[in-house]
């Protein structure tokens, strides 16, 4: 059990200018005439107390207050903060709660549409929604007594594209998704090009799903099997290293599609016994079974800090206390949510899935003074990574025997070891994109976009971002000045400026300027201590060729990665985040609006 402190001592939210904006942007509850009705001390109060209720489940006379006062105290310290939909609804009427959802689409229109209907109702709830389209059947294919009437995996994708641009995620944005197809689906080359346009599918994020046969054909040199999901049979043969090839190209074009190494996630199966997983989620940071969800949040890095004397170090004696509070926070979800759809809450209940992750992991080696390239970095991942994965796992064991063990335990791989568990997963690396705005941090385990640097969000609305780290360095060391701030946020080439000392320039490279080996590198690092995927992006320079992302594809497979996503810089016309003019705007405006507040 934890120790809860028994008289509530509830502080005060220390939010980012721009963390505050986004919660008043997006979280804070409005009345019917939009009119703001919460501040962020509010919503952290309303999500605590509704996530601390699901403690009188077990225990009739149970301290909810300590409770809520231990779960209010993490999130108003930045410590760890749940995905988006928990913040967004906890203690509401819509009351879903979860970020992650896994659909299956099976051959029949029927079947189909129901899965629309599905779609429909989890984005309208705020959850994201990975799909497996590898078992519709190829198009041309006769349907009944219908010959070639059958629209394929890619027609579909679109159909799914426009229920999920009709209904905005939790209201406040389009719906976000991943589609996988199989790499032996005859359909296989039409998916490779179906993100050719940049415009199109632009909520959709699309995985080829590949096998450790179809790597090995690869390296071989030699065919392999198109298979028709419909009727089991082959229908034809592709040269392996040809399709690779082709999905080389177009991920160096557009970024689309991905690989997932469907066999390396299998591996990882806690319950075999309920099939395989086949699909990753919206980011690629969560593989499912069919009709599955599970609820994310994230450990602050960059808090988990001390200065013992002798600089900075990580704090695990604060993790120790985090990490158990962080997982029942989690568990505690799936008991008080509402659950958008009935097969939903039927398998998410029998695995209690949950993924606890990171963010702020580049401003932490910021402050630890480590460059992201370094293999200091790496050590540091995978020292951290294994503490946090190694006590949401003990966390888990005593919740099992406070609790019970997850229904589908009977039969999971943690039954042949005699381990109990709560959750069948309990670790997963999610790209925390708006949560990380909102503790002011580096999203996930990224490295830093660039020292300053526009995003462009919120409905249009542009936010100048200085790293907080990188301005205390500026000032402390005597190289701030506003010619610089400028200059970094219309070029970030913060590596070329001179009056910059090197060790600084080291400390804050920028995610285009560490190579793609260290991409690779570091998201391997926290796989290997990961339960489920890690989210991450391997960035590209302009220049890079497509033998790099080959090479890059290939490395990750060899590194026990579940998935790899890669962007060539300026390969998609629409990026969220940029150095440009309008950041010397925004820098005037914060300038002027100080400037009004002194006087």
């Amino acid at each position: 059990m934890l120790d809860f402190i028994e008289t509530p001592t509830f502080s005060e939210v220390k939010l980012s200018a721009n963390g505050l904006r986004v919660l008043e942007k997006r979280y804070l509850r409005r009345n019917r005439i939009g009119e703001m009705i919460e501040t962020p001390e509010d919503m952290f109060h309303r999500v605590a107390k509704a996530v601390a209720s699901a403690e009188f489940k077990y225990k009739s006379k149970a301290n909810a207050g300590s409770v809520e006062n231990e779960f209010y105290q993490v999130m108003a310290n930045l410590d760890f903060l749940p995905n988006s939909p928990t913040l967004l609804n906890a203690g509401t009427e819509d009351g879903q709660l979860a970020s992650c959802f896994v659909l299956p689409i099976p051959d029949s229109v029927e079947e189909i549409f129901d899965a629309i209907k599905h779609t429909a109702l989890i984005h309208k709830s705020g959850g994201g929604i990975g799909f497996d389209l590898s078992q519709v059947r190829s198009k041309g294919s006769p349907v009944g007594k219908h010959p070639n009437a059958a629209g394929g995996p890619v027609a579909l994708i679109n159909v799914f594209a426009k229920a999920a641009d009709y209904i905005r995620q939790g209201g406040i944005r389009r719906g976000c998704n991943s589609v996988v197809l199989s790499v032996d689906h005859p359909d296989i080359l039409d998916f490779i090009k179906a993100k050719n346009d940049p415009l199109a599918l632009t909520n959709f994020y699309n995985s080829i799903s590949v096998t450790d046969d179809f790597i090995s054909r690869v390296l071989a040199g030699t065919d392999y099997p198109l298979i028709d999901p419909h009727s089991g049979s082959e229908v034809k043969r592709l040269k392996a290293r040809d399709v690779l090839n082709l999905i080389v190209d177009q991920a160096w074009h557009t970024g689309d599609p991905g690989l997932v190494f469907i066999d390396r996630i299998n591996l990882d199966n806690p319950t075999p016994a309920f099939g395989n997983m086949k699909t990753l989620t919206g980011c690629g940071e969560q593989a499912l079974l069919p009709y599955e969800s599970c609820n994310l949040g994230s450990i602050n890095l960059a808090r988990m800090l001390m200065d013992n004397g002798d600089g900075l170090k990580i704090d695990f004696d604060k993790l120790e206390r985090i990490v158990p509070l962080a997982v029942r926070f989690l568990d505690n979800i799936i008991d008080i949510n509402h659950f958008p759809v009935k097969e939903v809450e039927r398998a998410t209940k029998l695995t209690r899935k949950i993924g606890l992750g990171v963010m702020g992991f580049a401003d932490m080696l910021i402050r630890l003074r480590i460059p992201y390239n370094s293999t200091k970095a790496i050590t540091v991942a995978e020292t951290i990574m294994e503490f946090i994965n190694d006590l949401a796992h003990k966390a888990s064991q005593r919740l099992a025997r406070e609790r019970g063990v997850f229904p589908a335990w009977h039969g999971s791989t943690y039954e042949i070891i005699g381990i109990p568990m709560r959750n069948a997963c309990c670790t997963t690396i999610a790209p925390t994109g708006t949560l990380s705005i909102i503790a002011g941090v580096s999203s996930g385990i990224e490295p830093i976009f660039a020292a300053v640097f526009v995003r462009n969000i919120l409905d249009g609305e542009n936010l100048l971002e200085i790293n907080p780290y990188f301005e205390e360095v500026a000032r402390e060391r005597g190289f701030y000045s506003r010619e610089l701030i400028e200059q970094l946020v219309t070029s970030n080439h913060l590596y070329l400026r001179k009056e910059v000392p090197e060790d600084v320039r080291k400390v804050f490279v920028t995610a285009h300027r560490v190579s793609p080996d260290w991409h690779v590198r570091i998201q391997a690092a926290f796989q290997r201590h990961t339960d489920n995927a890690v989210s991450k992006t391997v960035n590209f320079p302009k220049s890079a060729t497509r033998e790099d992302i080959a090479r890059v594809f290939m490395m990750a497979y060899k590194q026990g990665l579940k998935g790899i996503t890669v962007y060539r810089d300026n390969s998609r016309d629409l990026q969220p985040l940029s150095t440009s003019e309008e950041g010397v705007k925004l820098l005037e405006k914060i300038e002027y609006l100080s400037f009004q507040k002194r006087n």
